[in-house]
C-alpha cells in the first residue's frame, strides 16, 4: 500500500539528503584543527560525580558519549543497580517498569518485543522484529538470540521511536541497546548468591584482572536454577523452571596510546520445560474422552486455579548460544576510527503442548527448531570541532538461518478433526471397529503423525550512514542524519510428505492381505485422504525458492535548544524502516517493507537547587504495512487454524513523562509514564472484519513509580529500602481481539484487564559495597493474570488453553566484593 507523501516529509527527506552529501564533501583537513577526540567534546564530558545523580548518566544513544539529559531522544535507562535491586535475570523480568515496553519472555527462544505499541509477534525466520535489540552495538539476529540472560551488564538504554538512522533496519519501532562492562585497570572480584522460593538458586561471579599496564581480562559466569511454579497433575513434571547457565569473557589490549583492541566471547546454555498450556475445558480422567465441540465458554475453568495437564512427548525448550565481538578503535588528530566485527551462532528447540489436555484423542504439540549464523562488520569514523559533532560509517550484515516448524499429533486426533471440522464422523475409529469385529488384529488409531515445513533463509544487508550535530550557536544545535540500507533476501520453503510410519504400515498390510479391497468405498476414500498431508497441504515435496531485494533512505532531523545549561527542548522528525519478508508457514507469501514517520517534541530539564529531574515528550507517528502474527481460522483450507502474517497501517499520538526527585540525601523518588492512543488506519482481520479506526489493543496508559530510602550507620553500614510499583492499563479491544485471545470475558476469568506489580527490597551493605545482604520480593501482592487464550486448537479439537503470569517470588541475596 502506498501512502501519499506529506509535504513536511518530503522537505525533511530533501534536506537530510543534502546535509548528508555535505558531510561526505567535508575534507578531513577541515577537521584537523581539533585535538585528538573520540567523537566527543572534552568540554562536555560527563562529570563522574554528577553522572550518578538524578538519572543523568552517561549513554551512547547517538553513537556518541553523552549525558542522558543532552540527548534529544526519548529514552529510559535501566542501570545495573536497578537490575540487581529487582533481581531481574533478563529483560522480560523488568520490562513492566519501562512504560511503553513489553517483553514477553514466557518462551525465551521465541520472545516478543513491543515498544510504543509496535511489535512483530511472528518468530519465523521470514520476518524480523520491528524493535531492534543491540548488544554492545551489534544487532541480535532473530528472536532466538534476542533475549539472553543478563551477564555483567552496565546499563540498558531503551530508545523510543524509530532509530533507523543511527541503528539501522529493524529499529522502526525503537531500539534496546544493552551495554556490558569492559575490563578496567583495577583488580576486581564479585560474587553473588541468591536463594528463594520454588527452589530458586542463582549464582554469579566475576573477576577483573589487569594483566599489565596495557592489558586486562574480565570473566563472568552465572547459573540460574529453580524447581518451577506449576506441576502437571498427571505425571508430576514441574513447569516454569529456570535452567540457564552463561559465561562471558572480555579482553582489552591498548596496543598504543591511541589504539585499543576489545574482544569478547559470550556463551549461554538454556534447557528447561516449555511454557505451560492450561486447558480451559473440564474433562474426566478418561484420556479417550473427546472434548465437547464446539466448546462452551460458560463452562471454562479459571486457568489461575485449574489443574495442568500437558502431554507433549518432546516437551522441552533449549538454546545453545555463542557470540564473539572484536572492536578496534584508533584516535587521530581529527577524530577516531572504530571497526566492529561480530559473529553470532545459536541453535534452539521449543516443543510445547497446544491443546492443554492429556487426552490422546485431542493430542497436539508444535515444535520450532532453528539454526542461525550471522556476521556483522561496521567501520565508523567520528570527530568533533567547534562547528559540528559528526559520525559516519558503513556496515555489512550476513545471516544464514534454517527453521523447521513441526506439528505433532496422532491418527485418533485427526479422527476428531474429521468429525469436528469436516462433519465426516470418526472414519478411522469406524474402520478399526469394523476390522476388529471381524476378528482382524488391525488398528488405525493412536499412531503418531507429523507434518512440517522447512525454511532456509540467506540474508544480506548493506548500509552507509552519516549523522551531524551542527552547533549553530552556543544554545542551538541542528542534527541531520541519513542512512541508506539495501537488503537482499533468498528464502525457500519445503514441505515434505507427512510422517506416519505406523499408520502407513497398517494400510500396507491391509492392501497386501486383500482386506483393503473388501472395505466399503467410503472407507477406502477415507484411507486415501489420510495418505496425504492434512495440516500443510500446499506444495508438498516441492522446493519453492524466492529472491527479493529492497532499499531505503532513513533520515532524521532534530532541532534542539538549550534555554539554560540545565534545560533543553527539541523537536524531531525521524524515519524507520524494516525490510520485507515472508511467512514461514505460508508457501510463496511476500510482505512489503515496513516504514514509519515519527514527529516528536520534548523537553529535558534538571533543577539542581531542588534535586529535580523532569523529562517530557509528545509524539505522533504513522506506521505503514506493519506485519503482525495473527491466528487465521482457515489457513490453506485445511481446517486447521494457523498463525499467519497480517499487514495493516496504524497511527498513534502520545506523551511520555519522567520525573526524579531527591528531596533529601536519604530519599529518592521516581515516576515514569506513557499515554498512547494507537489505532488502525487501514486493517482487515483474518476473519474479514474491517478494523479501520479501531484500537490495536495497546493500553492508553502505563506508569511506574517508586522510592528509595537509606538509613546510614546501621551496624556500620547502610540499610536501604526500595519499592517499585508498575501499572499497565487494560487492553483496548477491537472486533478481532476475542478470536486472537487478547480480550475475553467469562464467568470464571477475564483477559485484557489492567496489570499491577509491586517489587520491594530491604538491603544492608557496607559503605564501600564490599559486603551486602538483601531480602527481596517481586510481585509482592501476588497479582496474577491470564495473558491470553490459545485458540489454535479451539476450532478443531475444542481444546482452548490459556497462559498465565507466574506467582510471587522472594528470597535472600548475599554479595561480596573484593
Amino acid at each position: 500500500m502506498t501512502i501519499r507523501q506529506r509535504a513536511l516529509s518530503a522537505y525533511v527527506r530533501h534536506l537530510l539528503r543534502g546535509s548528508a552529501a555535505l558531510l561526505m564533501c567535508v575534507p578531513l583537513s577541515a577537521l584537523s584543527d581539533t585535538p585528538a577526540q573520540t567523537g566527543t567534546d572534552t568540554k562536555s564530558q560527563p562529570d563522574a560525580s554528577k553522572a550518578k545523580q538524578l538519572g543523568n548518566i552517561t549513554v551512547t544513544a547517538q553513537s556518541r558519549t553523552q549525558q542522558m539529559e543532552q540527548v534529544p531522544i526519548p529514552l529510559q535507562i535501566l542501570t545495573a543497580k536497578q537490575i540487581e535491586t529487582q533481581a531481574a535475570t533478563d529483560l522480560s523480568k523488568i520490562s513492566l517498569f519501562v512504560p511503553g515496553l513489553v517483553v514477553d519472555g514466557s518462551q525465551p527462544t521465541q520472545p516478543n518485543y513491543s515498544l510504543r505499541g509496535i511489535s512483530t509477534s511472528d518468530f519465523g525466520i521470514g520476518t524480523e522484529s520491528a524493535v531492534g535489540v543491540y548488544i554492545d552495538g551489534v544487532y541480535a539476529a532473530r528472536s532466538g538470540g534476542a533475549l539472553l540472560a543478563f551477564n555483567d551488564i552496565d546499563r540498558i538504554e531503551v530508545l523510543k521511536g524509530p532509530q533507523g538512522t543511527l541503528f539501522g533496519r529493524n529499529a522502526a519501532g525503537g531500539a534496546i541497546s544493552i551495554v556490558t562492562n569492559e575490563p578496567t585497570d583495577t583488580f576486581e572480584g564479585k560474587a553473588l548468591i541468591r536463594v528463594g522460593n520454588e527452589g530458586e538458586h542463582y549464582e554469579s561471579a566475576l573477576v577483573n584482572l589487569p594483566l599489565n599496564k596495557d592489558m586486562a581480562l574480565r570473566i563472568s559466569v552465572l547459573d540460574n536454577q529453580s524447581n518451577g511454579w506449576i506441576r502437571d497433575q498427571a505425571n508430576g513434571q514441574r513447569y516454569g523452571k529456570n535452567n540457564d547457565w552463561g559465561s562471558r569473557m572480555v579482553y582489552r589490549w591498548n596496543i598504543t596510546p591511541n589504539t585499543r583492541v576489545l574482544w569478547s566471547w559470550d556463551h549461554e546454555r538454556l534447557d528447561q520445560p516449555p511454557r505451560p498450556a492450561i486447558g480451559l475445558v473440564p474433562l474426566s480422567n478418561d484420556t479417550n474422552e473427546r472434548p465437547p465441540y464446539p466448546p462452551n465458554p460458560a463452562t471454562y475453568l479459571n486457568p489461575l486455579t485449574a489443574p495442568l495437564y500437558n502431554d507433549a512427548i518432546q516437551a522441552r525448550e533449549w538454546r545453545h548460544f555463542d557470540g564473539s565481538t572484536l572492536t578496534i578503535d584508533h584516535s587521530f588528530s581529527w577524530g577516531s576510527f572504530t571497526s566492529t566485527t561480530a559473529w553470532r551462532h545459536f541453535n534452539t528447540f521449543n516443543d510445547e503442548d497446544n491443546d492443554g489436555t492429556d487426552h490422546i484423542v485431542s493430542y497436539l504439540d508444535t515444535a520450532n527448531i532453528e539454526h542461525n549464523n550471522s556476521y556483522y562488520q561496521e567501520f565508523k569514523l567520528s570527530g568533533y570541532n567547534d562547528l559540528m559533532d559528526w559520525v559516519s560509517g558503513v556496515s555489512f550484515y550476513s545471516e544464514q538461518a534454517r527453521q523447521t516448524s513441526q506439528v505433532n499429533t496422532n491418527t485418533s486426533s485427526l479422527d476428531t478433526l474429521a468429525q469436528n471440522v469436516d462433519g465426516l464422523g470418526l472414519p478411522l475409529t469406524e474402520i478399526t471397529q469394523g476390522l476388529q469385529a471381524l476378528g482382524l488384529p488391525y488398528s488405525l488409531l493412536n499412531d503418531p503423525w507429523r507434518e512440517q515445513i522447512n525454511n532456509v533463509g540467506k540474508f544480506k544487508a548493506y548500509a552507509a550512514f552519516g549523522d551531524v550535530i551542527w552547533h549553530v550557536n552556543d544554545k542551538l544545535d541542528l542534527t541531520t542524519g541519513l542512512r541508506y540500507t539495501e537488503d537482499k533476501k533468498d528464502f525457500t520453503w519445503y514441505t515434505p510428505p507427512r510422517q506416519a510410519t505406523a499408520f502407513d504400515q497398517t494400510v500396507a498390510e491391509l492392501v497386501a492381505t486383500g482386506v483393503y479391497g473388501l472395505l466399503p468405498p467410503q472407507a477406502q476414500q477415507a484411507l486415501a485422504a489420510f495418505g496425504n498431508n492434512i495440516v500443510f497441504p500446499s506444495a508438498v515435496g516441492q522446493w519453492v525458492p524466492v529472491h527479493h531485494s529492497w532499499h531505503d533512505f532513513s533520515p532524521r532531523l532534530v532541532l534542539s535548544y538549550k534555554f539554560t545549561p540545565d534545560t533543553m527542548a527539541y523537536i524531531s522528525a525521524t524515519k524507520g524502516y524494516k525490510a520485507g519478508g515472508y511467512n514461514s508457514l505460508q508457501v510463496g507469501s511476500l510482505y512489503a517493507p515496513e516504514k514509519v514517520w515519527n514527529y516528536e517534541a520534548g523537553i529535558k530539564t534538571v533543577v539542581p537547587e531542588y534535586n529535580l529531574l523532569f523529562n517530557a515528550s509528545a509524539f505522533y507517528y504513522r506506521y505503514s504495512n506493519l506485519q503482525s502474527s495473527v491466528l487465521n481460522p482457515n489457513y490453506s483450507g485445511s481446517g486447521v487454524p494457523f498463525y499467519t502474517v497480517q499487514t495493516s497501517d496504524q497511527h498513534a499520538h502520545g506523551v511520555d513523562l519522567e520525573a526524579q526527585w531527591q528531596p533529601t540525601d536519604a530519599l529518592r523518588l521516581n515516576f515514569t509514564s506513557e499515554y498512547i492512543d494507537l489505532t488502525y488506519v487501514h486493517g482487515t482481520s483474518t476473519s474479514g472484519v474491517v478494523l479501520d479506526g479501531q484500537p490495536t489493543g495497546e493500553p492508553l496508559f502505563s506508569m511506574t513509580a517508586g522510592f528509595d530510602y537509606t538509613w546510614h550507620g546501621v551496624y556500620h553500614g547502610d540499610l536501604e529500602l526500595n519499592m517499585q510499583y508498575a501499572y499497565r492499563g487494560h487492553t483496548r479491544c477491537n472486533a478481532d481481539s476475542e478470536f486472537q485471545g487478547n480480550c475475553f470475558t467469562t464467568a470464571a476469568f477475564k483477559i485484557g484487564t489492567s496489570q499491577q506489580r509491586t517489587d520491594a527490597r530491604l538491603d544492608w551493605h557496607t559503605p564501600d559495597q564490599r559486603w551486602g545482604v538483601g531480602l527481596y520480593v517481586n510481585n509482592m501482592f501476588n497479582k496474577r493474570y491470564v495473558l491470553g487464550i490459545g485458540n489454535d486448537s479451539t476450532n478443531d479439537f475444542g481444546t482452548p488453553y490459556a497462559t498465565i503470569t507466574p506467582p510471587r517470588t522472594f528470597g535472600l541475596e548475599m554479595r561480596a566484593k573484593f
